[in-house]
C-alpha cells in the first residue's frame, strides 16, 4: 500500500490558503481517481483506492497542519506502511511560488507539518513533494502569510502547480522516487 498525504487545515476557513496546498493536491488526485476523501479513520480524511494494479490511501490529516504527525504515524501504524511508501505533500516558503522540488528523505526544514511527521516516525526518510509560496512579504507575519489565501493574480500559477504535483504524485505510484525526482526537479519556471 502506498500512502498519499496532504498537509492542511481543516475547515472551510482554510480551505483556500497557502498553507492547504497539500489538501487540494490530494483533492485533486482524488478527482483524477474518482474517489473523495470523505471516510473518518486516525484522525484524517481518507480515500482508499486501486490504480493501475496499486492499494493507495489518500488521506488529509484533521489534526491542524502542526500536529499532522498524529494522523500520518496512526495511519502508517495501523496499514503497517514503509516510510518509502508514504508521500507527503505540502507548501513551502523556501520556494518560489508555484515551484515543484521532490525529494526521498530530509529535514523538515522548518515546516511544522513534516517536523511532526519525523517526529512521530522517528524517520525523515519518506519521499515529499514542496510547493513553493514565496517568502513572507515583509510587514506581514509568518502565520497570517500562510493562513492567507491566495491572490488572484497568484491562483493561476498555484492551480497550475497543483495540476503538475497531481502528476508527480501518480508518476510516483507507478516509477518510484528516483523517477519523480529526474522528471520533476528540472528547473522549470512555472508559467504566469
Amino acid at each position: 500500500m502506498k500512502l498519499i498525504v496532504g498537509l492542511g487545515n481543516p475547515g472551510a476557513r482554510y480551505e483556500r490558503t497557502r498553507h492547504n496546498l497539500g489538501f487540494r493536491v490530494v483533492d485533486e488526485v482524488a478527482g483524477r481517481l474518482s474517489v473523495a476523501c470523505d471516510k473518518s479513520e486516525c484522525h484524517a480524511k481518507t480515500a482508499h483506492v486501486r490504480w493501475r494494479g496499486h492499494s493507495l490511501l489518500l488521506a488529509k490529516p484533521q489534526t491542524y497542519m502542526n500536529r499532522s504527525g498524529e494522523a500520518v504515524s496512526a495511519l502508517v501504524y495501523y496499514y503497517k506502511i514503509e516510510p518509502s511508501n508514504i508521500m507527503i505533500v505540502y507548501d513551502d516558503l523556501a520556494l518560489p511560488p508555484g515551484r515543484l522540488r521532490v525529494r526521498a528523505k530530509g529535514s523538515a526544514g522548518g515546516h511544522n507539518g513534516v517536523r511532526s511527521i519525523i517526529n512521530y516516525l522517528r524517520t525523515d526518510g519518506f519521499p515529499r513533494i514542496r510547493i513553493g509560496i514565496g517568502s513572507v512579504p515583509e510587514g506581514w507575519a509568518g502565520a497570517d502569510y500562510v493562513l492567507a489565501p491566495f491572490s488572484k493574480e497568484e491562483e493561476p500559477l498555484i492551480e497550475e502547480a497543483i495540476q503538475r504535483a497531481a502528476d508527480a504524485t501518480l508518476y510516483w505510484v507507478e516509477a518510484g522516487i528516483d523517477a519523480v525526482m529526474r522528471e520533476f526537479n528540472r528547473t522549470r519556471e512555472p508559467q504566469a
